[in-house]
């Protein structure tokens, strides 16, 4: 019944108001009647947002998301918090800026002290020689501009130094052999690292050098069997030189020594060239177990297994026993020994089969001929113990 009077008071209302209303316009206003507090809009106020007064905004984010109204106390609480954040920024920002600042000036200093030494490299390495009573000595740039003169002479300095680096320190690793018949036959060159010793570096104890079972009597042997023994390895003189000393202090087992600065540098390889050696390569045997370190002449190279510090190892004396047959059996030309040990993975263990095959053969020939307990037992014994 309610409903009904509010929509009867409602047509009254609207049908009186309409009477009142100017009809020059062209386009009325409505107004709505509700039974909700009485709010007014018309297609002038809708259509202009900016004439709507702050108290009829409808605030519809808020209907569905109520929220406490903020005290004091938080509003000044957000408030310091939005400034401590602006002052850290800005102090960040300024923090880069001197940064960077003190980027580019460090790079002009450096390129300024790069450019000073630059200059003065070049009017020290590209200054013309001057002979003992002062004079100018020519060479090949002397007719060049004075400019052109000290780099061309300067690039010809670095190039040299880059050559020292690169290629042995002299053409002669070796003086000449000596006359008969204090020069031994045959030349043996033996890599030192991790075929003769073993190094090993603790915090502790720092480098340490381990010595390869029987490496004292392989170099008694090979000393004692017509061989000239040559120690060639890529290391650096500084750390081999007193290791030698103590194996040999009194230099009669290794003749000569031959470190890095006698090696040519190619590829991150440094690389040994028997051609520096001075002897006749028919008779040089080099003992390795790197094959890059030997790829100039891989006909002279026998190339061993990685010693890692076994104790049970026995190369050595396998080792001796090859090269004190070579030497009692007086091979013209050690080249073909070599290559043909060369084609298996491990030689030395060829040369032990070998041995055995030999030694089995000459055993049962002497039993077919004599019948008797062979003799060949006795001394084909030190070739093949192990």
């Amino acid at each position: 019944m309610s409903l009904k009077k509010v929509l009867s008071v409602s047509k009254t209302v609207y049908t009186h108001i309409s009477k009142f209303q100017p009809t020059n316009l062209p386009r009325p206003n409505n107004w709505f009647v509700s039974s909700a507090p009485v709010r007014f809009y018309s297609a002038e106020k809708l259509g202009n947002k900016k004439d709507l007064k702050s108290g009829e905004k409808v605030d519809i984010l808020g209907r569905f998301f109520p929220q406490a109204p903020l005290n004091s106390d938080d509003a000044q609480s957000i408030r310091k918090e939005q400034e401590q954040f602006d002052k850290e920024n800005k102090e960040k920002t300024e923090e880069n800026e001197r940064s960077w600042r003190r980027m580019k000036f460090g790079f002009g200093v450096f390129g300024g002290a790069l450019t000073v030494m630059g200059g003065c490299l070049v009017v020290e390495m590209g200054a013309p020689r001057r002979g003992e009573d002062g004079q100018i000595i020519e060479d090949e740039f002397s007719n060049l501009p004075t400019v052109m003169q000290y780099l061309k002479r300067t690039w010809k300095e670095l190039t040299f130094y880059e050559k020292m680096i690169k290629e042995p320190s002299r053409e002669k690793l070796l003086p000449d052999p000596l006359p008969a018949p204090y020069q031994p036959t045959y030349t043996l060159v033996l890599e030192f690292t991790d075929v003769l010793v073993h190094p090993d570096w603790s915090y502790q104890t720092g480098w340490r050098f381990k010595k390869r079972p029987g490496l004292d009597q392989f170099l008694q042997t090979v000393a004692n069997s017509n061989y000239e023994v040559v120690i060639f390895t890529t290391e650096n003189v500084f750390m081999i030189w007193p290791v030698i000393d103590k194996l040999d202090p009194e230099n009669k087992l290794i003749n000569y020594r031959l470190f890095r600065d006698s090696t040519h540098f190619i590829d991150g390889v440094h690389v040994k060239n028997l051609e520096g050696l001075n002897r006749d390569l028919s008779k040089v045997i080099v003992v390795d177990w790197n094959k890059g370190a030997t790829k100039f002449h891989p006909q002279n190279s026998l190339i061993l297994k990685k010693w890692t510090g076994a104790d049970d190892d026995t190369t050595l004396l396998d080792l001796a026993n090859l090269l004190q047959t070579i030497a009692i059996s007086d091979v013209t030309d050690v080249r073909e020994v070599l290559m043909y040990y060369g084609q298996f993975n491990d030689p030395i263990a060829a040369f032990r089969e070998n041995q055995r095959k030999l030694m089995e053969q000459m055993e049962e020939k002497e039993k077919q001929s004599h019948g008797e307990q062979p003799l060949t037992r006795n001394w084909l014994r030190t070739f093949t113990r192990r």
